[in-house]
């Protein structure tokens, strides 16, 4: 084989060695057994970089799971109370507001104040504080309170404004019966968030 063109070096050549043992015709076999040689060893070397890398982000793609799922673990019971708080606040507001929007009623006064005297049993008096108008529907529908309700003693009715529409207040002789709605959904919620 025959060299078309010199090449000039900038420095000098320090180690070169003339291959001697291989022939002139087998040049070209020996240079492609060399690049051969060379592409296996660089492909090994890649495979080898490139599962380092995989194993490298497999490690690190299992922190960041594992630290995902303690987080994920630590936050959950929290959010679970938030959510049990926010479903028991959002429940209260939409019975508050069912409640507010029933319309008042001889029948449903008289409800509130037969289970008021049930919760005064064994009182020998007892004063029934009641909204004005609603007072006044008692007393225009005459209902039969003291009916099925025994072991109730002397019961006298009066109006109060401190009394919202729908509830009452009794007076007995160990205490005071708050029975207004805004009194039982604060106790509803006491009780739910205990």
């Amino acid at each position: 084989m025959k060299w078309l063109e010199t090449i000039k070096f900038s420095t000098a050549l320090r180690d070169v060695r003339l291959l001697t043992h291989v022939p002139a015709q087998d040049w070209v076999t020996h240079l492609r057994e060399h690049e051969n040689s060379a592409y296996q060893k660089g492909r090994r070397e890649g495979e080898r970089t490139a599962s380092e890398q995989l194993t490298k982000q497999r490690n690190e793609m299992t922190q960041l799971q594992n630290g995902v799922l303690e987080t994920l673990q630590n936050i959950l019971p929290q959010l679970i109370r938030d959510s049990e708080s926010a479903l028991i606040n959002l429940a209260l507001e939409a019975a508050q507001k069912i409640v507010a929007g029933m319309p008042v009623n001889a029948a449903l006064v008289e409800a509130v104040v037969r289970d008021t005297l049930r919760q005064a049993e064994g009182s020998a008096e007892i004063l029934i504080q009641l909204h004005p108008d609603d007072l006044a529907l008692l007393r225009k529908h005459e209902p039969t309170l003291m009916n099925d309700l025994p072991g109730i003693g002397q019961v006298r009715f009066t109006s109060s404004p401190e009394v919202t529409r729908g509830g009452c207040l009794a007076q007995t002789r160990f205490g005071m019966i708050d029975a207004r709605r805004e009194t039982k959904l604060e106790q509803l919620r006491k009780t739910l968030d205990a």
